[in-house]
């Protein structure tokens, strides 16, 4: 459906530079990045609002790269809602439809049927000023969608919110996408949100597009360290080759099913280290005794953190397991995986 090529903007001393995406027709497309990196720049040179330096961007095999944004049929939803404080939440909903032309009864007829989507019929008499932050949002939802966009862009939509708020709308917005198969491109600067909203997830670091991928495979072979990093992922380790299929990790001797001698990291998977009390034989490669160094509470599970040497490694176990081995801060344990448990860099 959009298609961005070698996209390139300087905005004084701050540029974006050679970025290319897609988007598909009726796919939930999340771009995730922390703050700063241009995400939201990037999203209003699609909206229209910045013109590129060069680059192109194409809709449907259409060069759409210099169009003005009311050409496009695209709808921005802003972290800050931009309501309009003088008029009424149908008053609101409605101002797309009326500034189209649309006839009256088609626009109560969408009014109708967004307010009861999103669950805001008793709000429609009110002013922004007098809605919760949630209510705004939704109304925000609801304005944007009555002009029925091709693409609808959602800058930050979340990030004002309560926890609470946050997580019901994570839901709705999901739920409208895969309802009205409408087209997203949803910024964020968080990770959680990105893996439970995106069908894919493209990753912007260091003012570039790092990785895009679907969630499930970006959270189990994120492209590089940096990308690893920002997902949360612990248990990231700069390693040398050894002998063989060995690897140096701060001094650790570590298997791992690769002979790639540009390998410059590993990725630990934390839920595949297993820790007993007594070394026990097993086909993983990998075996050695370590101390507790510290714990953490990781819901549902808990986070053992534990040292060979200069080696820091984190597993998750579950409460059960925790409680069974009896753990403690000091105690010697044997930590235990598979090297299908590492992923290389």
């Amino acid at each position: 459906m959009l298609e961005l090529r070698s996209i390139n903007k300087k905005l004084g001393s701050f540029a974006i530079s050679n970025i290319s995406m897609d988007i598909k027709q009726g796919e939930y497309m999340v771009l995730v990045g922390p703050s700063g990196v241009g995400k939201s720049i990037l999203l209003e040179i699609i909206a229209g609002l910045i013109e590129p330096d060069s680059g192109q961007i194409f809709l449907n095999n259409e060069d759409i790269s210099f169009n003005p944004p009311e050409s496009r049929g695209f709808a921005v939803v802003y972290q800050d809602y931009v309501l309009f404080p003088h008029l009424t939440v149908q008053q609101n909903i409605a101002y797309g439809l009326k500034a189209a032309g649309t006839d009256s009864q088609a626009i109560k007829e969408r009014l109708r049927s967004l307010a009861q989507m999103l669950h805001i019929e008793p709000l429609l008499s009110r002013k922004p000023a007098t809605l919760s932050g949630g209510e705004q949002q939704r109304v925000a939802l609801a304005r944007a969608l009555a002009i029925e966009p091709q693409l609808l862009l959602l800058d930050e939509p979340l990030s004002a919110l309560d926890v609470n708020t946050r997580l019901r709308l994570r839901k709705e917005l999901k739920r409208i996408n895969k309802e009205l198969k409408i087209t997203v491109l949803h910024v964020t600067h968080d990770p959680e949100e990105a893996m439970e909203l995106g069908d894919r997830i493209c990753v912007m670091l260091d003012n570039q597009i790092r990785q895009t991928a679907p969630r499930a495979e970006l959270f189990r072979e994120p492209s590089d360290p940096d990308v690893a990093r920002f997902l949360g992922m612990r248990n990231i380790l700069p390693v040398v080759r050894d002998k063989g299929e060995m690897c140096l990790a701060q001094g650790q001797r570590i298997h791992v099913d690769l002979d790639d001698d540009s390998m410059s990291h590993i990725w630990i998977k934390p839920e595949e280290i297993l820790l007993s009390r007594e070394p026990f034989e097993s086909s993983a490669r990998n075996q050695f005794r370590c101390q507790v160094i510290d714990l953490d509470h990781y819901n549902p599970f808990m986070a053992v953190h534990i040292s060979s040497g200069e080696t820091i490694l984190t597993a998750l176990i579950t409460y059960a397991s925790f409680k069974e081995l009896k753990i403690e801060i000091g105690m010697k344990v044997y930590a235990t995986f598979k090297s299908s448990a590492i992923h290389c860099f």
